[in-house]
């Protein structure tokens, strides 16, 4: 176990790869009642998506663990699973079969520009204030998402949005879920989204809003109403390029930023050299693949995979434990059932998660208009139009006009050409 995960060499035992793997699991154990809750809302199977959950985020840590040797959990991104529910599905119109399907595309050209030199292509050719501004646009769609779910905003005949009545004991529970969760964040408790999660559960059957479930454990139900239930042939019937080009780009920016940051945090980056990279964006790419044949959205590197590695987690053996309670955690179906149904207990993360998303934000320079207005837009119309794509699109396309008007076109690079091209094709048959 020494030789294979190299422990010693990286100042580390047993022991503390099991206290990173618990911690790293606490940390994001909120996910497998998240993303089922959002993916429901677009028709699935609340217990199928649990299980695909479980089973796309197990695998795709175990993959990253064993041929990168990295500290780092994979599972569906929160913001993804958001666009797949609320603009590709319920906005668009399109089934949630077929969403699925522009998943499985997406994770299989993932696959191959990981492969091939085009990935870091890509990376380079978008300026790093757009990067910021994507992952940035997404944190304030779900926090966004988040306060409508729980009523903290709700529709406004006269002015679109409006403050919701704190007397609906659904908003209330919200607000004291959310302020919960905030403190215990603050104080830095690990797992502090999974146990304000739970602790906002104890008040709703205090205030009688949640019924027990008859057991606490169960064997899982249900999984093949979302396994296999893509629809590839949709992908290319209804045209879903736009949405496959979007989860791409996403996907690629997202993973890319997490992936270094959490190396820089262990300390294994070599100077600027990332080690195993192409091991560990495969984890990624094969995770989002077969997540769409199990039955969920995209994936993505945890940034709160950070909290196993504050504690000591430097190998992949961290990711195996964390693996291993994972996928003890498909036995606790009934107790997930119970906290999806009532929104004040699942939405409160998303709000925090979002506001987390922003962090990239510090790095921008706000007193250069030809950098910080498109990202202006981006972050303004991602939540507004309740469309990723719309708010790329808008941020790329006015980027590049600025360029063009300020005598900097030679500054573009010609990948972000065609990307702006693409997108305002997309804008004007929309």
């Amino acid at each position: 176990m020494d030789k294979f995960f190299r422990l010693k060499e990286r100042g580390t035992t047993v022991g503390t790869e099991l206290l990173a793997g618990l911690t790293t699991f606490l940390t994001i154990a909120y996910i497998f009642i998240v993303n089922p809750a959002i993916l429901a809302d677009a028709g699935m199977n609340f217990d199928g998506v649990f299980m695909a959950t479980i089973l796309t985020t197990a695998l795709a840590t175990l993959i990253m663990a064993l041929f990168s040797n990295y500290p780092i959990v994979i599972g569906p991104g929160m913001g993804l699973n958001a666009y797949f529910t609320y603009t590709i599905v319920l906005t668009q119109g399109f089934t949630w079969q077929a969403a699925l399907g522009a998943v499985f595309v997406t994770g299989v050209l993932f696959v191959i520009i990981s492969l091939t030199p085009l990935r870091a292509m890509l990376i380079d050719a978008i300026p790093a204030s757009l990067k910021y501004a994507i992952t940035a646009g997404i944190g304030l769609f779900i926090a966004f998402i988040g306060l409508q779910s729980t009523k903290i905003v709700v529709d406004s005949p006269s002015s679109l949005v409006a403050v919701g009545n704190f007397r609906d004991p659904v908003t209330l529970l919200s607000m004291i879920g959310l302020i919960l969760s905030v403190v215990l964040l603050v104080f830095r408790v690990r797992g502090s989204l999974f146990i304000g999660m739970i602790i906002t559960s104890i008040i709703a059957y205090a205030m009688g809003m949640m019924d027990l479930p008859g057991s606490l454990f169960a064997w899982p139900q249900g999984f093949e109403t979302t396994a296999f239930q893509l629809d590839i042939t949709g992908v290319f019937e209804h045209g879903l390029y736009a949405i496959v080009f979007t989860y791409l780009l996403v996907i690629l920016f997202e993973t890319t930023g997490s992936l270094l940051g959490l190396a820089e945090q262990a300390g294994l980056m070599k100077g600027e050299h990332f080690p195993r990279s192409r091991g560990a964006y495969l984890a990624d790419a094969l995770g989002t693949t077969v997540g769409s044949v199990l039955g969920t959205s995209p994936t993505t590197a945890y940034m709160e995979s950070g909290a196993g590695i504050a504690v000591g987690g430097r190998t992949g053996l961290t990711g195996v434990f964390a693996a291993g309670l994972i996928l003890l955690t498909m036995f606790f179906a009934p107790v997930a059932n119970m906290l999806s149904a009532i929104p004040a207990v699942t939405t409160p993360p998303l709000i925090i998660v979002g506001f987390l998303m922003m962090e990239g934000l510090k790095h921008l320079n706000w007193s250069d208009m030809e950098e910080a207005f498109p990202v202006f837009l981006i972050l303004l119309l991602i939540p507004l139009t309740y469309s990723i794509s719309t708010g790329i699109g808008v941020g790329f396309i006015v980027y590049v006009l600025i360029k063009i008007l300020r005598g900097k076109a030679r500054q573009v690079h010609p990948i972000l050409y065609l990307f702006s091209l693409l997108f305002l094709v997309q804008i004007a048959l929309a």
